[in-house]
């Protein structure tokens, strides 16, 4: 009979440390990064101003003098806070600021812009509106420098993460990584080979899946962000079974192992 429990118990621990190594496997991101070429071209993945973003303008040159008139009622002490860690449970923290006049893009893609007047964004990245804007104000300006950022760039992240939320990008640039890193990364029962993407652009919704360990992610069009993503983590068959099972299965089986333990021991005396 002792020899039997030590053998099942033995058995036990075997499994239990080959499920462990495998769940272990299981979550680590990107396993195959070396078989993927350091020159893989990463898709462009730019995306387009849309109505309501809200657009950082600030035109600058050799005399600042002449570019006042395109900073309309701005001055340097103007600044436009975001928080990078928005909607988690650190709302505080990661507070930056971006500096220079707001335009709000309205339902037809246009800003009303200083002296230039209507400027349409439709269809445009920021870096093609950027290099529009500064062509036109070569006119009346020698060598300017335009700096446009979008301040409200923000994506949400739901499901198996330690902070669920919204997140504004500071930069208007970010990967599904940077987002899911935002939320304080995946819990150990989220699902890193499945990551649902979903997103809205020109009125069109379109979704993608996520194989977080794959590194051929980055070759996906949903591992670049763009501007109102939402990426939902589902949870493994790990937190499906635990969800299912009853909540005193772990005391069951804590007084099964103390039975057996106890009656090996008596068996043990009594032979003795």
């Amino acid at each position: 009979m002792k020899t039997k429990v030590l053998v099942l118990f033995s058995a036990v621990v075997l499994v239990s440390c080959k499920t462990n190594q495998n769940a272990h496997n299981d979550l680590n991101y990107m396993q195959n990064i070396e078989q993927i070429a350091t020159e893989t071209s990463i898709k462009n993945s730019s995306s387009t101003i849309q109505p309501g973003d809200q657009l950082v303008i600030l035109i600058t040159a050799k005399d600042m003098d002449v570019v006042k008139p395109f900073n309309q009622n701005y001055s340097s002490a103007e600044l436009v806070q975001t928080n990078t860690y928005a909607g988690g449970n650190t709302p505080n923290q990661g507070v930056s600021t971006i500096s220079g006049p707001t335009y709000i893009v309205d339902a037809d893609g246009n800003i009303d812009f200083p002296v230039l007047g209507e400027l349409n964004t439709k269809d445009k990245s920021l870096i093609d509106f950027k290099q529009e804007l500064r062509n036109k104000m070569t006119k009346y300006i020698i060598n300017p420098t335009v700096n446009v950022r979008l301040a409200n760039f923000k994506v949400t992240v739901l499901g198996e993460v330690n902070r669920q939320g919204d997140y504004i990008i500071s930069n208007g640039q970010g990967t599904i990584l940077n987002a899911l890193g935002l939320a304080g990364d995946l819990t150990m029962y989220g699902k890193r080979n499945d990551v649902l993407v979903i997103r809205t652009e020109n009125g069109i919704v379109s979704h993608g899946k996520i194989n977080l360990q794959d590194a051929n992610l980055i070759n996906s069009p949903y591992y670049n962000l763009k501007q109102g993503d939402a990426i939902i983590v589902p949870a493994n068959n790990t937190k499906d079974l635990s969800s299912k099972q009853n909540p005193n299965t772990g005391l069951y089986l804590t007084a099964a192992s103390i039975a057996i333990t106890a009656a090996a021991v008596i068996v043990s005396l009594i032979r003795k």
